[in-house]
């Protein structure tokens, strides 16, 4: 299944003849200036994935293979992955698990996340060294940056600093990704400031655009992200055809070695404190475990490994599940004889657009649909007992939606 968002993108017609060219001009600069304000007028969507981003040798592909099971290059040089690579990644869940349990099935199917596993970023990429500008045209397509910080010595692994220091590692990417956002904003604070002398229509409007653009050069100029500005929604609509970096969600992924799985790392502690001042979440994976786990074939297998290295849970899983939420997606469930499968929905979605989901159809001919919470089926045993318990309810258009629902739609087209 694949899930997105399709923007309307405004088509002028070519003018043959304006008849003087002051209102070509004129028109031109309205035309530029009013497509991205139409554009604003819309909800701001996310990209329905997460870019695996970090410094060259930072264990980046190790972590992307170990998640996709679809191995990425990985090699002990500088931009070894150039091309991203893309991994759909099933999201583990342990309620789909016991729903089957009490609704066999012929066929059992995950929700599924993207991953996209981003080349190394260098300081200077914001002005193309390293082929930064093809790295940086990968990040602006993804919803989440998932920041991989080497946490661990080896001499034998080539870090581009010859040195071990994850402040200075972040800061780098950091201070990158802020410098590229900053030519893009200044980029359009030019464009903007000229409308001001040219229509009073568009001058009133771009009063309202230049003092956003004049906080984010602020910031931006500073190394500070555009995200801790904490921008208002109707803000964010205004500047969200710049898709600026620095203003998606960041997750920080320490990687660590097998030493630290059950120990303090002092690495780890100077991320977890940069990461709180950002409010950004931290994972931490052992990338060269989470390989040999990824290599076993049966889940019994993995378990048994983890249990031999003493963690209850693989540092992926916390990952996919940090991911998936923090795009703001969560799950219904649908169920039947020939399919129980885990459905992949925005937090606030209504009955109909979750219906979409899984068709369009059922979104547009949308009549009602028959809900009840996993929860409730886990209380009682089976959908029969739901139904005896009144647990299960019918609802209409505007029903928002929870995470663990089990939908059935009904639908006429």
């Amino acid at each position: 299944m694949i899930l997105g968002y399709f923007d309307e993108r405004i088509v002028c017609n070519k003018v043959n003849s304006l008849g003087h060219l002051s209102w070509a001009v004129t028109l031109l600069v309205i035309i530029c200036y009013t497509a991205p304000l139409l554009q604003a007028c819309k909800e701001v969507p996310m990209g329905l994935n997460c870019g695996i981003v970090g410094l060259p040798n930072v264990g980046k592909s190790t972590i992307f293979s170990a998640l996709s099971s679809a191995p990425a290059e990985a090699a002990n040089y500088p931009f070894c992955t150039i091309n991203p690579n893309i991994g759909m990644v099933s999201v583990p869940d342990s309620r789909l698990d016991k729903i089957v349990e009490l609704i066999p099935t012929e066929k059992v199917i995950p929700a599924m996340v993207e991953f996209v596993d981003i080349a190394g970023l260098v300081a200077g990429a914001s002005k193309g060294e390293g082929l930064g500008n093809r790295f940086l045209a990968s990040i602006r397509e993804v919803g989440v940056l998932v920041h991989v910080v080497r946490c661990f010595e080896n001499p034998d692994i080539i870090h581009v600093a010859n040195r071990i220091d994850p402040a200075n590692d972040i800061e780098i990417i950091n201070i990158e990704l802020a410098l590229a956002d900053l030519e893009t904003v200044d980029k359009r604070y030019e464009k903007v400031s000229k409308l001001t002398r040219l229509d009073k229509e568009a001058a009133k409007q771009a009063a309202t655009l230049l003092p956003i653009l004049e906080k984010l050069q602020e910031a931006l100029g500073n190394g500070l992200a555009a995200r801790t500005l904490n921008l208002r929604e109707e803000e964010l609509k205004l500047i969200y055809e710049l898709h600026l970096i620095t203003l998606k969600p960041m997750i920080y992924v320490c990687n660590i070695d097998e030493e630290s799985l059950n120990a303090e790392n002092p690495y780890v502690a100077i991320v977890k404190e940069i990461a709180a001042a950002e409010n950004a979440e931290t994972v931490s994976i052992c990338g060269k475990i989470e390989a040999e786990i990824a290599s076993f074939e049966t889940k019994e297998e993995r378990s048994e490994f983890l249990a031999a290295v003493g963690l209850e849970e693989s540092g992926l899983v916390q990952l996919i599940h940090t991911g998936y939420r923090t795009l703001g997606l969560r799950t219904f469930f649908t169920t039947g004889s020939d399919e129980n499968r885990a459905w992949t929905f925005h937090a606030g979605d209504k009955a109909p657009q979750a219906a979409g989901v899984i068709h369009t159809d059922f979104e547009r001919g949308f009549i009602k649909a028959e809900v009840y919470n996993c929860s409730d089926l886990f209380k009682y045993g089976s959908e029969q007992k739901v139904r005896e318990a009144g647990k299960l309810r019918i609802e209409g258009k505007e029903y928002e939606v929870r995470d663990g629902d089990i939908m059935h739609f009904r639908f006429n087209v």
